[in-house]
């Protein structure tokens, strides 16, 4: 298994599978949900109002994964996950190590060859981008061989990619 850090818009990746962090109604928000809906369109909403109205009544837990339909991105699906909002009080990275452990998994259920991450948390969930990069490195490095053989985590914007560079080059 590679991965590849990689600057680019998420929803523009040419990949089986495209991670989406998600907020837990599934309804699109913000930031890289927001990006997966628009440029998805409706069929993507249309399985996550399905999804909410069977199994997530109450919304997707912090840390676990769902896949649906890509709609109109590059990709046959998207795996939604919740990130954690970051807490200088409550270490909460097994949670965020579970974001991609979990997407991981279902992607591999699906038969996915190739799979786009985002930096889960990283944005309006104000997780540290060095300590986010970490989290993420320690499980997609890691993982144990799956039908996933391409993993690309997407950053968004040159200097996040500098970051990421650096953190991996010192691990």
């Amino acid at each position: 298994m590679r991965v590849t850090l990689v600057q680019a818009d998420i929803t523009t990746v040419r990949v089986d599978a495209v991670v989406n962090a998600a907020n837990s109604s599934l309804l699109g928000g913000g930031g890289v949900d927001g990006a997966i809906h628009r440029r998805g369109g409706p069929a993507i909403l249309e399985e996550c109002r399905a999804l909410r109205a069977s199994r997530y009544g109450r919304g997707l837990p912090t840390g676990q994964a769902v896949a649906t339909t890509a709609g109109n991105l590059p990709a046959r699906w998207v795996v939604h996950t919740v990130g954690p909002v970051w807490s200088s009080r409550e270490d909460r990275s097994g949670l965020l190590r579970d974001c991609y452990s979990n997407s991981l998994r279902v992607a591999d259920d699906l038969g996915a060859t190739s799979v786009a991450f985002p930096l889960i948390s990283s944005g309006v969930y104000r997780w540290p981008i060095e300590d986010a990069v970490r989290q993420a490195l320690a499980v997609l490095g890691t993982a144990t061989p799956t039908t996933v053989t391409d993993i690309r985590l997407v950053l968004f914007g040159a200097d996040v990619l500098a970051t990421a560079e650096r953190v991996r080059d010192a691990a």
